[in-house]
């Protein structure tokens, strides 16, 4: 089964683990990700700021390179950038006022396209949870993650403002997959699409450590000793900034990538595991 690849920027720089884990477990599962050639930004949370226009044509250029690549299917990992190509796909697909200005922008650089034929645009946790299924990736499980107490955290992008996937407040999906690994779920986490602050903690550092801060502090006191996410900037955030907290508690912060390829049974080099401040204890 092939899928078009959207790496976006994160994964080839501090999302780099994210990559990794990516291509190893679609590998693993018998899937191929192909990357789409000569992507481009998907302009992010910030630009759309500046140029909502300019960000959502930057957007559907990508979904049509992936369309002359004959593939129905677009596999995108960050979470800023599957809204992104989501809402681009969203807006053409409809009767949306902006549609015609967004095409007026694409002719005017004399890009053709077939709307009828847009690909598809999927986070690997939907390819996992719906393509391939829970029951098929159980059978493939080699080690069990005995001690892991995992608390998932899925950020406040993968499933809003478009809920069709999941749960917009309260979701799930991740939860059910990770409780294949064998781990211990923590799914009572009241903070799981509570914001991680994004680029605050650039902007205004003291808030954004705060935001990450309370949500480190929460999964430590329901027992979580490793929080698992699906995206690469509340990863960054909230592995890097606990040295600045009141309390260091030291949390390891993996991809739910990460997590399923060891139960998989695959190497910790090839799951990007050295690129980790933290690194969680596993029993043998």
């Amino acid at each position: 089964m092939r899928f078009a690849y959207y790496p976006g920027c994160s994964l080839k720089g501090t999302g780099k683990a994210y990559e990794k884990s990516t291509l190893a477990v679609f590998k693993a599962l018998g899937l191929e990700l192909i990357e789409i050639p000569e992507w481009n930004c998907c302009g992010a949370t910030a630009y759309m700021a500046v140029d909502e226009l300019a960000s959502e044509v930057l957007s559907f250029r990508n979904l049509v390179l992936a369309q002359r690549m004959g593939l129905q299917r677009v596999v995108a990992p960050c979470s800023a950038c599957y809204l992104n190509l989501l809402k681009a796909r969203k807006a053409f697909l409809s009767n949306d006022p902006k549609r015609e200005r967004l095409c007026s922008a694409l002719k005017r650089a004399g890009w053709e396209y077939d709307c009828s034929a847009l690909p598809e645009v999927l986070h690997p946790l939907q390819v996992f949870t719906e393509i391939v299924g829970l029951e098929k990736i159980k059978e493939r499980i080699r080690r069990p993650l005995k001690g892991l107490k995992i608390v998932p955290y899925y950020g406040c992008q993968l499933v809003r403002p478009y809920d069709g996937y999941d749960d917009p407040i309260y979701p799930v999906k991740m939860d059910l997959l990770l409780e294949l690994t064998g781990a211990e779920i923590i799914s009572d986490y009241p903070l799981k699409t509570r914001c991680c602050g994004a680029s605050l903690t650039g902007t205004i550092e003291e808030a954004g450590v705060r935001l990450n801060e309370l949500l480190i502090t929460e999964a430590k006191r329901r027992g979580g000793n490793v929080m698992s996410t699906l995206c690469a900037l509340c990863q960054f955030n909230l592995e890097m900034y606990q040295g600045k907290m009141k309390v260091n508690h030291k949390m390891p912060v993996l991809y739910f990538t990460q997590i399923l390829g060891l139960a998989l049974g695959l190497g910790e080099k090839e799951l990007g595991m050295e690129h980790l401040l933290y690194r969680p204890s596993l029993e043998v």
